[in-house]
């Protein structure tokens, strides 16, 4: 049962998650897909080729690498042995595809120093986990990336995987790796990859669009305003410009109390659109608002894992 092996995945993740000595010998299955996604974006996405090209381009990309990789992981399950051996070894297998304790650790890396006033060691830390200019931000515009980081990968880097190695086994996580990956390395609307990724973000686009939901809704029945948070949520998510990421950071917004999204700056320059506030009426965030965030991140994992032991049940 793929709950089951889910259930292993989480609970190895959870209770080590990718340890050093394992990168240094064999890397990340996440890196082997960006190894092979970054060869193809300097092959295929040359400057000199006309949007029209690239475009193809990057749909085949797309499809091609999340393809091979659902495929792969399919090829692996045929050899599996039947019951609860080959439930375990899908579980092993499924692991490094979640990112739940390496999510807990990178943002608890910003709350630290902000606690301490070690605004450098903060940007640094912040650096690591979102793509804005860390030079332009003060310390509650660190905590407000820091717990949209947080909220958004509680999504994209547990929920996801789970939702989709529940339904498809270890094709689907497998596969929704390759997606979610191709959309962080090319799906971005920069002069280079506005046409090459098009496909690979409206492909994360698609494979989000449930699990985003799920998240916000997890999050808000921990944060023990059930609620109030999902009025926020259905008020503010679609004022995120993503389709998909205002749902868990409206949910986490409205739990925490504080305001998240707003204005940002990339490199320099302004994030496109006008980038509203969720939940504007909230605080600015602070490294105490981050320790609650995270607190509140544990328990939106636990209760998915309370729900995966129930359809195992099932």
């Amino acid at each position: 049962m793929s709950a089951v092996a889910m259930l292993i995945a989480l609970a190895l993740d959870v209770a080590i998650g990718w340890p050093d000595w394992l990168y240094r010998r064999i890397g990340h299955p996440v890196g082997w897909m960006g190894r092979a996604i970054a060869k193809a974006d300097l092959r295929l996405n040359r400057s000199e080729l006309r949007d029209a090209v690239r475009k193809r381009n990057g749909i085949a990309v797309a499809l091609a690498v999340t393809a091979a990789t659902g495929g792969l992981a399919w090829c692996v399950t045929l050899v599996l042995p039947d019951g609860l051996l080959g439930m375990a070894i899908t579980g092993v297998l499924a692991w490094p595809f979640l990112a739940a304790r390496s999510l807990d650790e990178h943002v608890r890396a910003v709350a630290d120093p902000l606690a301490d006033n070690d605004v450098s060691g903060a940007r640094e830390a912040v650096s690591k986990i979102v793509g804005r200019d860390p030079a332009m931000l003060d310390s509650p515009a660190m905590a407000r990336a820091s717990l949209e980081s947080l909220a958004e990968n509680a999504s994209d880097g547990v929920v996801a995987p789970l939702f989709w190695g529940t339904i498809f086994g270890l094709p689907g996580i497998a596969a929704y790796k390759a997606v979610n990956t191709l959309d962080s390395m090319i799906g971005h609307r920069t002069v280079r990859h506005e046409a090459f990724g098009w496909a690979s973000a409206r492909i994360d686009d698609l494979a989000n669009l449930v699990p985003a939901r799920l998240t916000a809704v997890l999050l808000a029945c921990v944060s023990g305003a059930l609620c109030r948070v999902l009025r926020n949520v259905f008020r503010d998510a679609r004022r995120h410009r993503s389709p998909n990421a205002g749902w868990p950071e409206a949910a986490m917004a409205g739990a925490l109390h504080v305001k998240l999204s707003g204005p940002r700056t990339y490199a320099g320059h302004a994030g496109p659109g006008g980038d509203p506030f969720l939940n504007p009426d909230g605080n600015d965030p602070g490294p105490e608002d981050i320790e609650a965030g995270i607190r509140l991140y544990r328990k939106a994992v636990l209760l998915a894992a309370v729900l995966l032991v129930l359809l195992a049940v099932l």
